[in-house]
């Protein structure tokens, strides 16, 4: 298996003007992606979200195709969701998102996606660090690359999202949206108001500096006190990039994403849409969703690693449409590439207008087992890989699953764009979950400190 030096679950990631997020970087990568990948149509789309060190990483990127003899079509700040369902319509050989998705604006990243939407393989972009590594660049004035500006993405986008709920009557629904300052400032408000809800508004004044913060899916508090104050029916809340969703309920209370995944589950069960098909979620789901889905709804589950990437390749792999995991990331095969903010919203609401109920009164769902969930912050990524890697540490977690088998979940997972380290145990015996949590934090504050 391929080994990825700066490539992590979602891409390049880091504080923009510190390696690996330099200009010098950016550039350098889009001459590796223009020789490795942008081969045939020799055209790369990009893409970016509202952060300040956009421009200066499209700027560098642009650089780097065109230098290689590529064509750039800059599609300029739209969501990462548009990009991967657009992907395939703009005759190019792959696309460039910048973006830090949830991240706070002084980070950025930059995520590449192939035609039919998905991440390309690590494979692929252990090839391209080889190729920055080597910086054997060769340039031919012959062959330089042009720029076209495409400002018709986030249009298509939306309208493609309005085709596809077009019987979507939301007239007499109020509606508490948060975009995150990020990429859905204009996009699903118009929406929303475009099938007739009556909304009101957080997080939509993007500067450049203000994505994510105190906002949005990571921030929802102070949507779900608009939602109380507004009497609104439903709050929906984007992160930056407008991957993730977080929704409260008509009492302001924060609907959990397995939560909105079994009851997307269910109501694609229920009008033929999914057809039986298997559902997916990551080993940080709640052990409560597979019950509910295998006893409750009689459906096939797979659990997969976390990422976003990893549940949709599984669905693919399995023929499935509906999966997702906990921080958000909801994935509807049939409306989007990836996780799509937008179309899980309308698709949430679709089934709650259907049921003539309160969004109060649909969730839960399903009764959630214990969680121990604690994060363990690391001096940096080199630190993250050696001490969740540590054999030692694995004989504990191994142990700890086997005590748990068939009433739990005991999971170790290094973050792949921060520098911490997550400790998840899931089960229905509340003592045994919460002494197992806190042993596999002692074991890792021991190997921190050298104990």
């Amino acid at each position: 298996m391929a080994t990825n030096k700066w490539f992590g679950t979602d891409g390049v990631r880091g504080a923009a003007n510190e390696f690996p997020m330099t200009a010098d970087f950016a550039l350098k990568l889009g001459c590796a992606a223009a020789e490795l990948i942008c081969t045939q149509r020799c055209r790369v789309a990009i893409a970016k979200d509202t952060r300040i060190s956009g421009d200066m990483l499209e700027a560098a990127l642009t650089a780097g195709f065109t230098a290689k003899g590529v064509d750039v079509v800059r599609l300029g700040i739209v969501p990462t969701p548009a990009v991967t369902t657009l992907a395939g319509q703009l005759d190019v050989d792959m696309a460039v998102m910048i973006t830090a998705s949830h991240n706070p604006y002084q980070d950025n990243g930059i995520k590449l996606i192939s035609p039919d939407g998905s991440k390309f393989s690590d494979e692929t972009t252990a090839a391209l660090e080889m190729m920055i590594l080597n910086n054997a660049f060769s340039f031919d004035g012959r062959k330089i690359g042009r720029v076209i500006e495409d400002k018709t993405a986030g249009e298509r986008y939306e309208q493609a999202a309005l085709n596809m709920f077009s019987g979507l009557d939301l007239k007499g629904m109020k509606i508490a949206v948060d975009c995150a300052n990020g990429c859905f400032s204009g996009i699903l408000p118009n929406v929303l108001q475009r099938l007739g809800a009556d909304i009101v508004v957080l997080g939509t004044t993007p500067d450049g500096m203000n994505i994510n913060r105190d906002c949005g899916s990571q921030h929802p508090e102070a949507l779900m006190d608009l939602v109380k104050e507004q009497h609104a029916d439903l709050g929906i809340a984007t992160d930056g990039d407008g991957d993730r969703i977080k929704i409260c309920d008509d009492s302001g209370r924060l609907v959990k994403s397995d939560q909105l995944l079994a009851f997307l589950a269910e109501y694609l069960q229920k009008t033929g849409e999914n057809q039986s098909r298997p559902i997916v979620s990551t080993k940080l789901s709640n052990t409560g969703l597979e019950r509910y889905i295998t006893k409750i709804l009689g459906l096939p589950y797979f659990i997969t690693p976390v990422g976003e990437r990893h549940v949709i390749s599984r669905l693919r792999d399995e023929g499935g449409v509906c999966g997702g995991e906990e921080s958000g990331h909801l994935v509807l095969l049939d409306y989007a590439q990836s996780g799509d903010a937008m179309m899980a919203a309308l698709k949430v609401l679709q089934g709650i207008a259907a049921s003539g109920k309160k969004a109060s009164e649909i969730f839960p769902l399903f009764e959630e087992d214990f969680v121990f969930f604690e994060n363990y912050k690391v001096a940096d990524n080199a630190q993250v890989k050696t001490t969740a890697g540590d054999p030692t540490l694995k004989v504990l977690v191994d142990k700890f699953a086997q005590d748990m088998a068939g009433h739990g979940r005991v999971v170790i997972h290094p973050s792949g764009t921060e520098p911490k380290i997550r400790i998840w145990v899931c089960g229905d015996d509340e003592a045994k979950v919460k002494a197992c949590g806190q042993a596999l934090w002692n074991k890792i504050d021991d190997l921190c400190r050298g104990v």
